[in-house]
């Protein structure tokens, strides 16, 4: 059995200063967002009040599953927003249970671009992104069903300081629902890396093009939603070496690091980059330490995520690779996770077939606890 004390995983580390003295501290074992689809009608529903308090302990730091920023945001059945009062109130039972066991929340907010279809999309309009390219049908999980996504359509220039305030104004709603912060989700896919990356992006105005052109629209979020809640409040999730939604950069490693660089400037609280980790065959590629030149560069807390393991959490931290570690699938399923990473104790395995059903509580809150 390892002592806490001495588990570089289970260690106190001080991200910002949340003026909050029993929340000073945090632990460095992270819920990592993960979409669940159970917030029916896209609102947040009293039994993830239980979910997120299951995995809650005092210093632990959860991401909530990714949040529509508004209408259009949308690409997914049963999943949260925070763009309407209602939505905002539902939230607020949630966000004081993990507060009540001592836990600070962010609020992961994010809009899905062309990764949709007209039957999620206000009117039945087209989804909108940086592009007109539509995306190809993809295999479902199971085997069987095929997701069909509606071609996009590309946003205007001038419409897109509206996308920019949609963000500022879910950053705001998400602190009048208690969240300690947000988390704008930039990575897999979605409208951030619609326009971040080379491969989707064919504009000629001023959010295409170069690097910089590119990376406007997201630091434009940034900046917006710094001035409104404060930068010690914002975090940001990346995946420059992903190709999610065919969003693929031609030099996933120039896009790392200029976005770490530029998000010093707003002096941010957190960056939260995901490792570029491939399956192939069912199994793991590893390309070693590829986060370290974006955690060099960032000034701010670094949070890496992407099928980290105990002993490979406990190297990134030992080896100063990451300030904290993201976990999804094994929190998922293990709600008490960093009791088990401390006795070292076996954990649950996951229900893959659970994870996207609308079920309340099968695959949800039924993974059982250490005795």
């Amino acid at each position: 059995m390892a002592a806490a004390d001495s588990l570089p995983l289970l260690t106190p580390y001080k991200m910002g200063n949340f003026n909050l003295s029993h929340r000073y501290f945090i632990f460095r074992v992270v819920l990592a967002p993960l979409t669940r689809q159970r917030s029916y009608n896209n609102v947040p529903q009293p039994h993830a009040i239980l979910y997120y308090s299951q995995r809650t302990s005092k210093g632990g730091l959860l991401i909530t599953e990714a949040t529509g920023v508004s209408d259009t945001a949308q690409g997914l059945l049963h999943t949260p927003g925070i763009w309407t009062k209602e939505q905002v109130e539902a939230w607020k039972p949630i966000v004081d249970a993990v507060h009540a066991k001592g836990g600070i929340f962010f609020c992961q907010i994010w809009h899905v671009g062309r990764v949709s279809n007209t039957v999620y999309q206000p009117n039945g309009q087209a989804p909108i992104s940086s592009t007109d390219k539509p995306l190809t049908p993809q295999l479902r999980r199971n085997g069987i069903d095929v997701t069909q996504f509606s071609p996009p359509r590309r946003l205007r220039t001038d419409e897109i300081p509206h996308i920019v305030n949609d963000f500022r104004l879910a950053a705001r709603n998400a602190i009048e629902a208690g969240f300690d912060g947000i988390e704008i989700h930039g990575a897999h896919g979605y409208l951030h890396e619609q326009f971040m990356k080379d491969k989707p992006n064919d504009r000629t105005d001023e959010y295409g093009g170069s690097l910089e052109n590119r990376c406007r629209f997201t630091l434009d979020v940034v900046e917006a939603i710094v001035n409104e809640i404060g930068a010690e409040r914002v975090g940001i999730r990346l995946s420059p070496f992903a190709d999610y939604g065919e969003c693929e950069a031609s030099n996933p490693k120039e896009l790392g690091l200029y976005m770490a660089n530029a998000l010093n400037k707003y002096g941010i609280l957190y960056c939260h980059m995901v490792e570029p980790r491939i399956k192939l065959s069912g199994e793991t590629v590893e390309c070693p330490h590829g986060l370290v030149p974006m955690r060099k560069a960032f000034k701010g807390t670094f949070i890496a995520a992407g099928g980290y393991d105990r002993k490979d959490g406990i190297n990134a931290i030992a080896e100063n690779r990451a300030d904290l570690v993201a976990y999804g699938r094994l929190f998922l399923a293990n709600p008490d996770l960093p009791k088990r990473y401390e006795l070292d104790a076996p954990l649950n395995k996951y229900k893959r077939e659970t994870f996207y059903t609308d079920d309340p509580v099968l695959g949800y809150t039924d993974y059982p606890f250490l005795e």
